[in-house]
């Protein structure tokens, strides 16, 4: 509706955005660089931020620049996520029937693993999404896993993305034992005001848009509500301009978004 108004060719804030359109800032390129290091030496990183900030993005970011030749990434997100089930969804997204017993689908997926990188010369990337809900018996077959001949390699590259409890679990005593074994850790912070106002061009340019659409004013006032969360300010952003072209209203200034966030969004 909104995307006729203003004259765009694509709707610049869904969340199906191609990784080339992404927005990008040096924290969040640093994280995708630390992250490659990660799958190239198979490490194990912990990326955590809180919800709405972009871990998604940056992952996304990470995959795609990932050569396909060289690496197989395994995405898991479950937030009843099993030992059981851990291997049995790692070995069957690599086209293999997992045996029913942990023990014995641990050692099948050691074996698929080894026989992936003298064979076939690839490694192995696994991440595993919403890692704030893994409970302690996962967190530790976790660890159990990347103890691989007495601790001296891993076998796959780990990546543990999570909301800030995340950083905050393993932060405590009981998983010592785990978080020693941490590689690289990332944490995406939320946008600053110079950030939030390039996101929102990033992505009006993304649509097609060459002028300015949010006054200053208007841009202040989403950076203040959002607190600099991405996903909030993709909501205040469609909102804002559903009702900007309902009214036909070309510029969308602070009064309208403050109304726009008073009567659809506090």
């Amino acid at each position: 509706m909104y995307e006729e108004f203003y004259g765009f060719n694509d709707t610049p804030f869904s969340r199906g955005l191609p990784v080339s359109a992404l927005y990008r800032d040096i924290d969040r390129d640093e994280h995708v660089e630390r992250l490659k290091y990660t799958a190239k030496n198979q490490l194990f990183a912990v990326l955590s931020g809180e919800s709405g900030c972009g871990k998604t993005t940056v992952l996304r970011r990470f995959c795609d620049e990932l050569a396909n030749t060289e690496y197989i990434v395994i995405y898991i997100s479950d937030s009843k996520l099993t030992p059981r089930h851990f291997y049995k969804a790692i070995l069957e997204q690599l086209g293999y029937e997992a045996k029913y017993f942990r023990g014995e689908a641990k050692i099948q997926l050691h074996k698929v693993i080894e026989l992936m990188k003298t064979v076939h010369n690839m490694r192995l990337v696994v991440i595993i999404d919403e890692s704030h809900l893994l409970d302690r018996d996962m967190l530790e077959e976790i660890r159990f896993l990347l103890n691989l001949k007495m601790d001296s390699q891993s076998p796959t590259a780990l990546i543990l993305s999570g909301q800030t409890e995340l950083r905050n679990k393993l932060r405590l005593h009981s998983h010592a034992a785990i978080r020693q074994r941490i590689d690289i850790q990332c944490h995406i912070g939320t946008l600053d005001l110079s950030q939030t106002t390039a996101y929102i061009k990033t992505h009006l340019v993304y649509a097609g848009c060459d002028r300015d659409i949010f006054s200053g004013a208007a841009l202040d006032v989403i950076f203040k509500y959002s607190g600099g969360i991405l996903r909030i300010i993709n909501k205040v952003c469609v909102a804002a301009l559903l009702f900007g072209a309902q009214n036909r209203k070309s510029i969308i200034d602070d009064h309208m978004v403050n109304l726009v966030i008073e009567s659809e969004l506090a």
